[in-house]
């Protein structure tokens, strides 16, 4: 009763099973106040599919069919419910001659520019179709968490290097709020969502020559498989070697084959294997499902006891879906890096070096590019691995490193064979037009033009870009803002400057972030970060701070002969840590997380930090890199530079 009185994104589900199981109109009315013409709708569809149920294991005839499909019952859908292939179902619709057809929505303002949506409602066709030389792009789908904006960067850029290389291009993708779906970025937009029965329906009609799917994300990467198997030539990179990425124990064999190390691992489907396994690789371990992206479900597991607790919680596992473990790589510097890939050459414009140690999902990091604590010969390790990496699964196109640097030496931690969220980055910093290179070896296949790779050559970047992720904590006040190896960013940004310092206050000033330029800084940090609150507090106090610490964090300081003031924890008395932040004592907090080590929750730091618009840092490396942007803003008058500008400057 509870989840039909409450809404949540799951109560038209919930509304939908209670229906099927007897429930009334009038019921749902009371529980949810739901108009009732929307639930005599949904009670119709129940009914059309209690009655599609009676004839499981085969197709239904033709007007059985014909009247699914135009109450919108997916192709999909139907091979669930009937217990028959979706291929079937598609062979069928096609024999009854079954098919949707588009109409154009005209964009306001224009004389002839439309979006083109289907249903299987239209008996005539409207969307006119060309002979041209077509590609077809398809999106991201809708945005959310992991996959956004930058995969819209990268069908833009596409699109447009589609229509200079002299190719219609066609865009699918269902997101209104992007600019991939603007009426003048394309020739022609199928406002679609992204599933095999539209794409391969719009395919159909356009007969393109190839359709890249590597640009938009996950979502059209799920598709290129069955695509390519119903006759559609993907360009690029090849599901193949998609799935070949994906594949764990194949990956880790050719890791071997080619001498590039990675951080021991295994998998798991019930509680006592993934044990087994965690204590032969040793605690703590990086876990996460197989079967989920953007760092879902990841978590770093210390002990058998939390280890037993996420199996039994994990949803879904089985032999084909196994939980993976990989061994939690200790104070590691991660970084990643882009390439441009033809199959035989490879080119790695720059190394993006991560500000959060490794456990941070890459999406949530602050990065620096080009790396700028990372030796010469790390960087060329780096580089060298990812061209052997590109060359030996022959990636056509981009392709983006995960790397993790553990005293000295460079752990593999995964490769994606498609366009990453850090592409537009490394474009707009490196001034390389990644998309633009990608599409032009792509489409050489089609025309036999010499791939561009051969002429790259690295540069020299005379400047610095730092990306910092964009966090919604203001608005979930309850919500502890720790960073973790689960992706909790909405957004990012990026600062340019030709100084480190500089660069960061810019990123952090663009999240609305703005750091104190004087005043007080709280310290109180984990004694796993300990090992750098010396250095973090001695970079504060030179800048002028006056120093609050708390209990080990305070005598650390004081020994260390820094000035510092004592302050009590919530549970010490007061005055107290939070009533200093509620009085506006504090106008920077440092606090990393004790987690297990600690008896006491020391969340509320966090928590009240948010509350009172005060500038918050949960990593000793996010302090470390802001306190660098405060002395650059104290010292240097920040320069007003155009992008042009500052590719002018790289050689």
């Amino acid at each position: 009763m509870l989840k039909l009185t409450v809404p949540s994104s799951e109560r038209q589900f919930i509304m939908y099973e209670a229906l099927r199981k007897g429930a009334t109109v009038d019921e749902l009315y009371e529980l949810t106040k739901i108009k009732h013409w929307f639930i005599e709708q949904m009670k119709e569809l129940v009914e059309e599919e209690e009655a599609l149920l009676k004839g499981a294991g085969r197709i239904p005839d033709e007007p059985v069919l014909r009247q699914a499909k135009l109450d919108g019952f997916s192709d999909k859908y139907l091979s669930q419910l009937l217990g028959v292939s979706e291929d079937l179902i598609r062979r069928a619709r096609y024999e009854y001659g079954i098919k949707e057809a588009w109409e154009g929505v005209h964009v306001s303002g224009t004389q002839d520019a439309a979006y083109y949506y289907s249903s299987y409602h239209i008996a005539e066709d409207k969307s006119p179709s060309s002979n041209n030389k077509k590609i077809m792009i398809l999106g991201g789908g809708p945005n959310r968490i992991g996959q956004g904006i930058e995969f819209d960067y990268c069908c833009v850029h596409a699109a447009l290097a589609l229509k200079k290389l002299g190719f219609e291009s066609i865009i699918v993708n269902c997101n209104p709020e992007t600019v991939s779906t603007d009426y003048d970025t394309s020739d022609k937009l199928y406002f679609e969502p992204l599933t095999l029965e539209d794409v391969l329906a719009i395919h159909e009609k356009e007969k393109p020559i190839g359709v890249i799917a590597q640009f938009g994300g996950q979502t059209p990467l799920n598709l290129a498989a069955s695509l390519k198997a119903n006759g559609v030539n993907i360009l690029g990179t090849t599901p193949e070697t998609i799935d070949l990425a994906e594949d764990r124990d194949h990956f880790r064999a050719m890791m071997n084959r080619l001498g590039i190390p990675m951080p021991e691992a295994g998998m798991a489907v019930n509680a006592d294997e993934a044990i087994s396994i965690a204590n032969k690789i040793g605690y703590p371990v990086m876990v996460r499902p197989s079967y989920v992206l953007g760092g879902r479900g990841m978590e770093v597991v210390h002990d058998d006891e939390m280890m037993r607790v996420y199996m039994n919680a994990a949803v879904g596992v089985t032999p084909d879906r196994p939980i993976l473990i990989d061994r939690f790589l200790h104070h590691a510097t991660e970084c990643e890096a882009d390439a441009i890939s033809d199959g035989t050459n490879c080119y790695v414009p720059a190394v993006m070096e991560h500000i959060e140690l490794a456990g941070i999902h890459s999406g949530d990091s602050a990065c620096i590019l080009p790396s700028k604590n990372l030796s010469p010969e790390i960087v060329e390790t780096i580089k060298e691995y990812t061209r052997k990496i590109a060359v030996e699964m022959h990636v056509v196109g981009l392709m983006n490193m995960q790397y993790a640097i553990e005293d000295g030496v460079v752990f593999v931690l995964e490769a994606n064979p498609r366009a990453s969220r850090t592409v537009p980055l490394v474009s707009k910093v490196t001034g390389t037009n990644m998309v633009k290179i990608a599409t032009d070896i792509m489409t050489s296949q089609l025309t036999g033009r010499p791939s561009p790779v051969p002429e790259l050559h690295d540069k020299v970047i005379p400047h610095y870009g730092v990306k910092e992720a964009v966090f919604p904590f203001n608005m979930f006040q309850e919500v502890d803002p720790i960073l973790g190896p689960e992706m909790r960013s909405t957004g990012e940004v990026l600062g340019l400057a030709t100084h480190f310092g500089e660069a960061c206050f810019k990123a952090q000033e663009a999240t609305k972030t703005e750091l104190p330029l004087e005043g007080s800084v709280l310290l109180s940090v984990s004694d796993l970060d300990k090992v750098d609150l010396v250095e973090v507090a001695q970079a504060f106090a030179d800048l002028g701070f006056k120093i609050y610490a708390t209990g080990g964090t305070y005598d650390m300081i004081v020994g260390a002969g820094i000035a510092a003031e004592k302050v009590k924890k919530l549970y010490e008395g007061r005055p107290n840590i939070g009533d200093m932040i509620l009085n506006r004592d504090i106008d920077l907090v440092i606090n990393t997380p004790a987690g297990k080590t600690s008896s006491h929750d020391d969340s509320y730091i966090r928590k009240d930090a948010i509350r009172q618009h005060i500038p918050y840092i949960t990593t000793m490396a996010a302090a470390k890199a802001c306190a660098e942007g405060i002395k650059a803003a104290k010292e240097r008058q920040f320069e007003v530079k155009a992008l042009q500008d500052y590719h002018a400057d790289i050689k």
